[in-house]
């Protein structure tokens, strides 16, 4: 006797094949009189149905890791469409800031170079806000969660700023 260990468009890892996959049917194979399936195949739309062992479920990153693996920060990148002299009142002449949000110092957030010319104070202080967000966001998140265990017991204003809060988390997850 068999039971289905996935369900119909979850994401799988397909061990022989070496790559991910939707599961696009769960198959199963039943025979009189039993109350469930002998066995359970899965199509992954990869020309063979493949058995539960030949597969591999994906192990979602726990959110606390996600956030404190976040170390995003400000770098300088050498402006290469302008002399330095031609931009002496640039906050750090000849270069303009770049957020790096991976492990290495390339990939990220950068911004144009004109956009940079018309307001460099303005460019930068976006960069410092971009790069601090992972901090902020590990406290909006420690706010909500502070707020719902301390229920009734919380100041009105406080409990503002955390629905505020869980406002902006939420926009963030679901992207809108």
């Amino acid at each position: 006797m068999a039971k289905a260990q996935f369900h119909k468009n979850q994401r799988v890892y397909v061990k022989p094949v070496g790559t991910w996959a939707l599961v696009e049917r769960v198959v199963p194979h039943w025979t009189k009189g039993l109350d469930e399936p002998l066995r359970v195949v899965y199509d992954c739309g990869l020309g063979r149905d493949f058995v539960a062992e030949e597969l591999q479920q994906e192990e979602p990153i726990p959110e606390k890791l996600q956030s404190q693996s976040e170390r995003w920060r400000v770098t300088r990148a050498r402006n290469k469409w302008q002399p330095t002299e031609d931009c002496s009142r640039h906050p750090v002449p000849g270069t303009y800031p770049v957020v790096v949000t991976g492990e290495q110092d390339w990939g990220g957030w950068r911004v144009p170079g004109a956009e940079y010319d018309l307001n460099p104070s303005r460019v930068e202080r976006q960069a410092r806000l971009i790069a601090s967000a992972p901090a902020l966001e590990r406290i909006a998140t420690a706010l909500v969660s502070w707020a719902r265990k301390s229920g009734e017991d919380m100041p009105t204003e406080l409990a503002e700023f955390a629905h505020d809060a869980q406002d902006v988390l939420s926009r963030i997850e679901l992207g809108s």
